[in-house]
């Protein structure tokens, strides 16, 4: 399974915030909708994490 990767930083944002979340794809979802709450006053809600699930990306490969 490919792990997913949700980089803050390619969000608008007034914190100019550096935060990147690298884990299964639901995980990944579950802690940056957490961290959207908690740090940037956004609202918990399906349509919070469809936005989260479009920006995700797969982790590059160290190989």
């Amino acid at each position: 399974m490919t792990r997913k990767v949700a980089d803050c930083r390619r969000l608008p944002s007034e914190t100019d915030c550096s935060l990147t979340i690298t884990g299964e794809e639901d995980e990944v979802i579950r802690a940056a909708a957490e961290h959207a709450v908690s740090v940037h006053q956004h609202q918990d809600s399906p349509a919070l994490r469809e936005q989260i699930r479009e920006t995700l990306e797969d982790e590059k490969s160290n190989a």
